[in-house]
């Protein structure tokens, strides 16, 4: 049984604003804001904007340069950070406690008064540019968005969250405030916080930074859910020593009583040292380093993907290799039994536990599932469901999602 050592609040402040205060005995304190807005809101022509926005919040605020923000921020002696995601756009601060205040006011700062200034904004889009070419040297993250344009015709994941360089080259100051004044408003946005303080604290604490907030809820917007195509491509890059293999799979029809055991699966196929695409393509066969896969469920994406890195020559049985484990699955030649689920009853415990002691895990947990409208405590049912999970509901769980997939190899022109 999970002992919880902190217990939550909801709040709604004036302007809109929703928090969700976590009162926990703690030194270190974390405060995160989630703005729902990312790339799978943005036009043709916008791919890239939420991505700058986020950026150009660092850059200064009406009260604070650019240097005097982020040497404020580095004051604090803990850690700050923000990310641009599909779904949404995250900033994040970790500090003592006695920093909390401070950091809470900065924050604030960031979100209600950035400056968006002229000579700042091309600044920062020399460094997206950077970013972008960095990214094409990546040759796993390059293999990545390789798959997902080749996968998908209408969806957002066809094109990468930093956007289409063309359109960072051309954003003007004007369209990234008009996209910040939209999407930037306390009724777009969530904020939770961890720390030593009673809820009535906290939410003063919050209350006094960001009562200032003002602007409306913006106009839902539908989001595209498409199967990826099943297709085989081979591009390629010149000077690569290894050759990249990724297959994808899209499963945005499966119910949500299928999405504990598609963890499950997902952990033992490619999630550990000792996982089924470990063992056989690295251990028994020796064709690569590495291999694993990554699954991503939200509201709105539903993914999953393998990953490896082979020799060009071992290029074809690595892919033997990865359909053979596969089939064996859904053939249930290879099942998932009874050790298995205990393992992964002991994983996923530790993995609650990791994020219950540490105060910005907790925070980040809280922020994530409140932005989907998902249960905070979810990961406790999680803990009775497992118990109720067995090898024949995992069996057809693989055969709903292993199917149909999009393959890219890259590999040396």
């Amino acid at each position: 049984m999970i002992k919880f050592n902190f217990n939550v609040k909801r709040h709604k402040l004036d302007n809109g604003l929703e928090v969700i205060t976590i009162n926990k005995d703690t030194q270190i304190a974390s405060i995160n804001i989630g703005l729902k807005v990312g790339a799978l809101y943005e036009s043709l022509n916008q791919k890239g904007i939420s991505h700058f926005v986020e950026h150009s919040l660092f850059k200064g605020t009406h009260s604070r340069s650019d240097e005097e923000l982020n040497d404020e921020l580095e004051a604090l002696g803990g850690e700050y950070n923000a990310y641009t995601d599909y779904d949404a756009t995250v900033y994040t601060i970790s500090c003592l406690m006695e920093e909390l205040r401070n950091g809470v006011s900065i924050l604030g700062d960031m979100i209600i008064n950035s400056k968006f200034e002229e000579a700042e904004i091309e600044k920062e889009r020399g460094v997206i540019l950077a970013e972008i070419r960095t990214g094409k040297d990546d040759l796993e993250d390059y293999s990545f968005k390789n798959v997902n344009n080749i996968a998908f015709t209408k969806s957002a994941l066809k094109y990468d969250v930093i956007g289409l360089e063309e359109n960072i080259k051309r954003f003007t100051q004007k369209e990234i405030i008009d996209y910040y004044n939209e999407y930037y408003t306390p009724k777009n946005a969530l904020i939770t916080m961890v720390s030593a303080l009673s809820h009535d604290e906290a939410i003063n604490l919050i209350n006094n930074e960001f009562k200032s907030w003002s602007g409306d809820k913006p106009k839902p917007l539908n989001c595209i859910k498409e199967k990826n195509k099943e297709i085989t491509k081979t591009t390629y890059k010149k000077d690569i020593e290894q050759s990249t293999i990724v297959y994808l799979y899209t499963f945005n029809e499966l119910e949500k009583d299928d999405e504990l055991p598609l963890r499950i699966l997902n952990h033992r196929l490619g999630e550990s040292a000792n996982s089924l695409l470990f063992r056989e393509v690295r251990e028994n066969r020796g064709l690569a380093y590495d291999i694993y896969t990554h699954l991503e469920i939200t509201n709105n994406i539903k993914t999953l993907y393998i990953y490896t890195s082979v020799g060009e020559d071992n290029v074809e049985e690595a892919k033997c290799a990865i359909d053979e484990t596969l089939n064996n699955v859904i053939q249930g030649k290879i099942e998932i039994g009874d050790r298995d689920l205990e393992i992964m009853k002991k994983v996923h415990k530790t993995a609650v536990i990791s994020t219950l002691e540490d105060s910005s895990e907790l925070c980040n947990y809280v922020l994530h599932q409140a932005l989907e409208d998902e249960d905070i405590f979810e990961f406790v049912k999680d803990m009775d469901r497992l118990n109720n999970v067995d090898k024949v509901k995992i069996n057809e769980v693989s055969k709903k999602v292993l199917k149909n997939p999009t393959i890219h190899v890259l590999t040396s022109s």
